[in-house]
C-alpha cells in the first residue's frame, strides 16, 4: 500500500529540513535525483537533445539545475522560461555548464521541443493550482506533441497543471512518461487525471 501526503504536511516538512540543512541542499538534492533518472531513461546523455520548461519557482530551479548535470555530460540542454523569470542561481549553473536560455516567445523555443528526445517540466510544483496559464499552457500543447514523435517527458515532482492533493486538471496540464518525486507521495499522483498524467512514479527518498 502507497501513502501520500498532503501539500500542507510537506510544506512543514520542507521547512523544517531547511532549517537543518546548508542553504540550497535541498534543491541540489532533488536535481541530483532528477538527473539521475534522466540518464536512466537516456541511456546514452552525450549528444542527447533535451529541453527544460522551467517556471518561476523550486521546481524550475530542480529542472535547471539538472539540466546543468546534464549539459555537464555533454547533452545540448536548452532551457524554456515558462514565467516572467526564473530561479536565477539555477539558471546561472546551466548555463556555465554550456546550457542555453530562451523565452517562450523565441522562434527557436518551438523547435527545441519539437526535437527533443527529452523534455524536463519544472513549470510549476504542488503549489501550483488550475489549468495552465499561458505561455506555459502553449509550450505544454507543444511538448505533448512532441511526445508523440518520440521525445520522452519528465515531470519534476508532480507534472505541471495537475493539482497536487486531488489530483484534478482544469485546463491545459503536462502529460508525463515518467514523474520523480521528492520526499513522499502526493494524492494527485495516485488519483485520475492526475495519475494518469504522472506516467510511471519514482520516488526519490533523498
Amino acid at each position: 500500500m502507497r501513502s501520500a501526503h498532503a501539500t500542507e504536511d510537506i510544506r512543514a516538512a520542507e521547512r523544517a529540513a531547511m532549517a537543518k540543512a546548508p542553504d540550497g541542499a535541498l534543491m541540489q538534492r532533488a536535481a541530483a535525483g532528477l538527473a539521475a533518472a534522466c540518464i536512466r531513461l537516456l541511456g546514452r546523455v552525450y549528444g542527447s537533445r533535451i529541453v527544460v520548461l522551467a517556471g518561476s519557482g523550486d521546481n524550475g530551479g530542480d529542472a535547471l539545475y539538472a539540466g546543468a548535470v546534464l549539459a555537464g555530460r555533454g547533452a545540448a540542454v536548452i532551457a524554456i522560461a515558462a514565467g516572467p523569470r526564473l530561479h536565477q542561481a539555477a539558471a546561472d549553473a546551466l548555463a556555465r555548464s554550456g546550457g542555453r536560455l530562451l523565452a517562450a516567445d523565441d522562434p527557436g523555443a518551438g523547435l527545441a521541443i519539437a526535437y527533443a528526445d527529452l523534455i524536463i517540466d519544472g513549470i510549476l510544483g504542488i503549489g501550483g493550482h488550475g489549468g495552465l496559464r499561458e505561455p506555459a499552457a502553449t509550450l505544454a500543447g507543444l511538448a505533448a506533441a512532441a511526445a508523440g514523435a518520440g521525445a520522452v517527458i519528465v515531470a519534476t515532482d508532480l507534472p505541471s497543471g495537475v493539482d497536487a492533493d486531488t489530483g484534478v486538471t482544469s485546463g491545459a496540464a503536462i502529460r508525463a512518461d515518467v514523474t520523480v518525486t521528492f520526499g513522499t507521495l502526493k494524492p494527485g499522483l495516485l488519483i485520475d487525471p492526475g495519475a494518469s498524467h504522472a506516467g510511471a512514479v519514482d520516488l526519490d527518498r533523498k
